[in-house]
């Protein structure tokens, strides 16, 4: 498995991640990204004269515990006024497939796994493999019926990605799966903070995000655990 993932830090205070996240995540090939916030009226050059050699220290020393064990990793420092659109376009440049973003964490032992109102994907249970370990003890495939949507059909999604997940060679007695109604993203933020990582497809964007942040960010904010956030393949 070759799909690159992406790991974003803000300078110059960079939160080491866990040793767990770390072991879990060795497999892929990884870009660390930091980005250092420069004020309005700094031109982004003469911050990176004045910081970037500590900047690269500290990104450095993040990616030498990757290299540890023997993870390919590339790292990015930049210096602008807007993480996220940086975020993106080196998601872009590097062609990674997923973004984590990280917080620290011990074991994984419940994993929350948002199902959007479609059948048919497999990129983000490769990502579930990985951050899933000997250490978890619940994955649970979580949907939620807004609009016109039935219960029934949320229901049948539900049931099929379970099945996929046993044939991908999950353990059945692991998953659960959990269908609500309601608000998508309130339902979501609630029932995160039950769960020690989320594993979700990109959000659709919103004209809220700009304001709130999009969702993977808010759960990560509100309950504090990682979000491993796949590109959507459907």
């Amino acid at each position: 498995m070759a799909e690159p993932i992406l790991i974003s830090f803000e300078l110059p205070d960079i939160e080491p991640l866990s040793q767990t996240l770390i072991e879990s995540l060795a497999p892929l090939p990884v870009v660390l990204v930091g980005h250092y916030a420069v004020p309005e009226q700094t031109p982004s050059e003469d911050a990176r004269r004045e910081f970037g050699e500590d900047a690269t220290a500290k990104l450095e020393q993040e990616a030498e515990r990757f290299k540890q064990l023997d993870s390919p990793v590339e790292t990015r420092l930049e210096f602008g006024k807007d993480r996220a659109s940086t975020v993106d376009r080196i998601a872009d440049e590097e062609d990674c497939t997923a973004e984590l973003i990280a917080t620290s964490t011990g074991e994984l032992q419940r994993i929350l796994v948002p199902i959007p109102p479609v059948a048919e994907f497999d990129r983000l249970p490769r990502f579930l493999k990985l951050f899933s370990g000997d250490t978890t003890d619940r994955i649970t495939l979580f949907h939620v019926v807004e609009g016109e949507e039935r219960i029934t059909a949320g229901e049948e999604i539900l049931r099929e990605q379970r099945e996929g997940l046993i044939d991908a060679e999950f353990d059945s007695e692991r998953i659960e799966t959990r269908l609500s109604e309601g608000s998508h993203d309130d339902e979501i933020l609630d029932i995160a903070e039950d769960y020690d990582a989320v594993v979700m497809y990109s959000a659709e964007s919103r004209l809220g995000d700009r304001i709130f942040g999009n969702l993977p960010n808010r759960i990560s904010d509100r309950s504090g655990n990682p979000v491993i956030v796949v590109r959507r393949d459907y």
